[in-house]
């Protein structure tokens, strides 16, 4: 008798689901009961796409225009749109054939990732971060390196870091950089960015920039006169920069979060690649998204997202200012994006850890929060992500219920 083989979900499938995921689904819940529940968990900007953005998309619909396939990379106008992009905010003379336009910054990692790493190799990223980065690397057979980074290098990879991680781990392949970072918001200078891509240039390590939350710093806060948006990786000249895979997105800073288009600038080496596995993965990004996105480059579309900043900006401050009857601490700088992440303190005596704080939270006063544990396995634990990314009025009406939950 012969028998079947079991079937099951691949073992590379098996990545750790995020706790944000059950606050999400626990927030749809209680607003269906009727409560009201401010949600602080996303990164997602309130303010939706820039207005011009929106009445290019009216336009293209109506007008009845077949939106059929574009090219695997991206329609020509949009390529130049994002080259044109570089050379105004960073003074760089980017070549449109290096550009690739991707459904969302996570198919530009998904595909840089496919392009760069082969199955097996390692791959550094800090601790806290973007959980997606370490799941997707997992997925395709990669061997992820987390490294871990605290107040004293403020949350962000160095040179040193990354040796001490090579020792222990042995050649590392990769170095997954963000600046502003997920969940801390802090950022790297321009000469601590020239020394990693230095230290990736000397040791062999791809460089991947994601940059997608340049344009949303804050003044009190930038570190290079020179780029106040941020450094972006390409800047820095040299082999090293040459090497290096910068990822962003029409989502952060334009708001754009469902119209999913991210975008790559690429190493030369790898843009055949990279045009052959996104035929075959997607085929194209979003086509009407892609013709809309364009006019994300007009002025008119700058000024609405630089508004969108100041309010940020204002959020922020008073944020910082109510960090102390709050109790909570350290809190990283919060350089820029729109999150504060922060240490619970006296809290963790109540609850144990951040998951329990922020499922007590959510019940007793409709607050939603991000444990530290989505973005930290081994002391997110003690830590808690806010975002800021929903405006003044929802921040000051969720501070004040989290001073009631914590006095009662």
């Amino acid at each position: 008798m012969s028998s079947l083989r079991q079937l099951a979900a691949s073992s590379r499938s098996q990545v750790p689901p995020f706790a944000v995921m059950d606050i999400l689904a626990r927030v749809d819940q209680l607003r269906a009961e009727g409560r009201d529940v401010v949600s602080l968990c996303a990164g997602e900007p309130s303010g939706g796409s820039p207005s011009g953005v929106s009445a290019a998309a009216a336009r293209i619909h109506a007008s009845g225009r077949a939106l059929t396939y574009t090219p695997a990379l991206g329609t020509a106008e949009l390529r130049a749109a994002i080259a044109e992009h570089y050379g105004r905010w960073y003074g760089l003379d980017v070549d449109p054939a290096r550009v690739a336009v991707t459904t969302g910054s996570s198919g530009a990692f998904v595909l840089g990732f496919l392009a760069a790493f082969d199955v097996g190799d390692r791959v550094a990223l800090a601790r806290p971060g973007y959980p997606a980065y370490r799941n997707i690397l997992a997925a395709l057979g990669c061997e992820v390196v987390e490294v871990d980074c605290g107040p004293e290098t403020r949350y962000q990879p160095t040179p040193e870091l990354l040796d001490a991680a090579a020792r222990e781990h042995g050649p590392l392949a990769g170095l997954v950089l963000a600046s502003p970072a997920n969940p801390t918001g802090t950022m790297v200078s321009r000469i601590e960015l020239q020394a990693i891509a230095e230290w990736c240039h000397g040791n062999g390590v791809r460089l991947v920039s994601d940059e997608i939350y340049h344009g949303i710093t804050y003044p009190d806060a930038v570190l290079d006169e020179h780029s106040p948006r941020g450094v972006c990786a390409w800047e820095l000249g040299g082999e090293a920069a040459k090497e290096a895979i910068v990822i962003s997105s029409f989502s952060k800073y334009w708001g754009m979060t469902g119209w999913r288009l991210g975008w790559m600038l690429l190493p030369e080496e790898l843009v055949s690649a990279v045009d052959a596995l996104a035929g075959n993965v997607a085929l194209c990004p979003p086509a009407p998204s892609q013709l809309a996105a364009v006019e994300a480059f007009s002025p008119a579309s700058y000024a609405e997202a630089e508004a969108w900043v100041a309010q940020y900006a204002e959020t922020r401050r008073a944020l910082l200012e109510g960090l102390g009857p709050l109790g909570w601490g350290p809190a990283a700088p919060a350089d820029g994006a729109f999150y504060l992440y922060a240490e619970l303190g006296s809290q963790l005596e109540r609850f144990g850890d951040s998951r329990e704080y922020c499922r007590a939270l959510l019940e007793a006063e409709g607050v939603a929060l991000v444990p530290g544990t989505d973005f930290d396995a081994r002391s997110g634990g003690r830590s808690v992500r806010l975002s800021f990314a929903a405006g003044s009025t929802a921040v000051t009406t969720a501070v004040e219920r989290i001073l009631r939950f914590q006095r009662a």
